[in-house]
């Protein structure tokens, strides 16, 4: 029991560690931005035409940046910014919605994102690691060879590439979907949950498409080794049926390293979901974090990242505290 715990505290060191170098590296990069918040929404109202005194302008510009965590010295603003996150998680603000609450607008799009890159990466996850254990037990066959050229020719193209593919086949040459993401129909209906899964469909595609090339060429190459392997061999041998074999002997030996790539395959995502969602105009974080780089604006941009951090993070953590329970040649030091 003390070794477990010993285990678990250094686990949780280790995440701590991760997430608060991941929202100081997110609170320093937007400070190097050229582009200042509060000077660009200044420029924007004056623009529209709103006319204020020299002190209005003042007292408007100690406002804004009061609001968003601009005053004092950059040590007292990350202290602010940390006790904000850790102990209320409020990021203020936004600056592109003004004065919509980052923490409203992330609300609204979170389910948008976990939907569509949950349901993507393990549609992904499971469909390539059957067909690569197919492929890897049974190499030489026509199939086989078929689906391993499919994998090899779908797994290095881009993710902007294939989704504006997708995009022009699709919603231009056959206008079979919608160019831009729009839901209608009641809460909790039907209709609606219909028109989600007919808007999803093409950004879920353009993640799909790529990354189950990389499953299931990693997943081949696992189990093509492993039928090699001593203990397989002496397990044919003894006259074990294929169905057993596979199941009891190669499956759980090779899904090892395939459930550890998928939570780190969860935060590479994020970079395949804000491109999907730029390009098919999906309400998700990728679009709040596109907007918030466009913007300049501080809080968005520091929101988003930081509950990419943390999902990432703790999707790993989860992952490594399970591991010594799928693998029971893994003990606790």
């Amino acid at each position: 029991m003390a070794r477990y715990a010993q285990f678990l505290l250094g686990r949780l060191a280790s995440y701590v560690a991760v997430v608060l170098f991941g929202i100081t590296f997110i609170f320093v990069i937007p400070r190097l931005m050229p582009v200042n918040p509060v000077e660009a929404m200044l420029g924007r109202m004056m623009s529209q035409g709103a006319y204020m005194q020299q002190e209005q302008v003042t007292a408007l510009r100690e406002s804004l940046s009061d609001a968003f965590g601009l005053n004092g010295t950059i040590l007292e603003q990350y202290f602010g910014f940390l006790r904000r996150i850790l102990f209320s998680q409020d990021f203020g603000p936004s600056l592109a919605m003004y004065p919509t609450p980052v923490r409203e607008l992330i609300a609204q799009a979170l389910p948008w994102t976990f939907g569509l890159l949950l349901c993507s990466v393990l549609i992904a996850w499971l469909i390539g690691n059957a067909i690569g254990l197919v492929i890897g037990t049974m190499p030489g066959r026509r199939v086989s060879r078929v689906l391993e050229a499919v994998a090899i020719v779908l797994y290095p193209i881009p993710y902007f590439i294939l989704a504006l593919v997708l995009s022009i086949l699709f919603s231009f040459v056959w206008k079979v979907f919608p160019l831009t993401t729009t839901v209608r129909g009641p809460a909790w209906s039907w209709e609606l949950l219909t028109s989600i899964v007919y808007n999803s469909f093409l950004p879920a595609l353009s993640i799909i498409a790529v990354t189950f090339g990389w499953w299931m060429l990693s997943m081949r190459a696992l189990s093509s080794a492993l039928m090699d392997e001593d203990f397989i061999v002496y397990a044919q041998l003894k006259g074990i049926g294929r169905p057993r074999l596979l199941l009891r002997y190669v499956v759980p030996n090779a899904m090892l390293p395939q459930v550890t790539f998928l939570a780190l395959q969860l935060g590479l995502m994020f970079n395949g979901s804000i491109i999907a969602e730029i390009v098919f105009n999906y309400p998700g974080l990728g679009s709040l974090i596109y907007t918030a780089i466009l913007q300049g604006d501080y809080n968005l941009l520091m929101g988003t990242v930081s509950l990419s951090i943390v999902a990432v993070a703790t999707a790993t953590l989860l992952i490594d505290l399970l591991y010594p329970l799928l693998d029971p040649r893994i003990r606790v030091t």
